[in-house]
């Protein structure tokens, strides 16, 4: 089932390039156009929104007025040019808040975040408890394409100077993320970080050393600061 989203904002521009960000996801449909609050409101009267790009500076009324406004919003992505607003909005607890203009890698974080969230809000529904909810893939943009990669088929990261190397089963993919961004991201039953430069997923590991990790044919080291986490974890993963 397609995320049904709407795009708020009475800068033509801004919503043509949202649209154009949002066409790269397959699972992303627009539904809506709107040049104010007001509009917006009719939408949501009409059509069950999943999720909202929301201006902050438009007529009449601001974003986050309308935001105050609705007692049961969708998911929010603030879009805006100001940058001081974004405590407030976090505090109405929007997915991200992007500044103009906003970059297609600063977008796909959103979108991230977005999955992230959406995944956590149905398995609390189901109730599942928080240490099972976990992401089961995410998005990764290699050069000028985007790929969903599943999460079991990662064997590590690496890091690669400015970038991100993420090997799978199948194929190797390089991001412009940082090796926080995605120790933040994962989930920490199933990856670890061994070193600096490498999280390593915890089920793909075949032997391991003091010093050393392996995975199929790649040796990886465990830096001194990781030691003591890394036997913890590799301890407790084989009970």
């Amino acid at each position: 089932m397609k995320t049904k989203c709407i795009i708020v904002d009475d800068e033509p521009l801004a919503i043509k390039l949202i649209k154009s960000h949002v066409s790269k996801f397959d699972f992303i449909e627009v539904v809506g156009e709107c040049k104010s609050a007001i509009q917006a409101i009719d939408v949501l009267r009409t059509v069950n929104i999943d999720l909202m790009f929301l201006d902050i500076n438009m007529p009449k009324i601001t974003g986050l007025e309308f935001l105050k406004s609705l007692p049961h919003p969708p998911y929010v992505i603030i879009t805006t040019a100001y940058r001081e607003y974004a405590l407030e909005g976090f505090d109405l607890n929007v997915v991200d808040y992007l500044l103009k203009p906003i970059s297609f890698e600063r977008f796909l974080k959103a979108i991230n975040k977005y999955c992230e969230r959406l995944a956590k809000n149905i398995n609390l529904e189901t109730t599942v408890s928080d240490s099972e909810i976990k992401k089961t893939f995410i998005y990764v943009q290699d050069g000028k394409t985007i790929h969903k990669i599943n999460l079991d088929d990662i064997l590590y990261f690496e890091g690669y100077g400015e970038y991100v190397k993420i090997h799978t089963i199948q194929k190797t993919y390089l991001s412009k993320e940082t090796m926080h961004e995605y120790e933040s991201n994962l989930h920490i039953n199933h990856f670890i970080r061994t070193h600096k430069s490498y999280i390593v997923s915890i089920n793909k590991i075949n032997a391991f050393t003091s010093t050393t990790i392996l995975i199929q044919d790649k040796e990886i080291p465990i830096g001194r600061s990781y030691k003591e986490s890394v036997n913890q974890t590799i301890a407790y993963s084989k009970k």
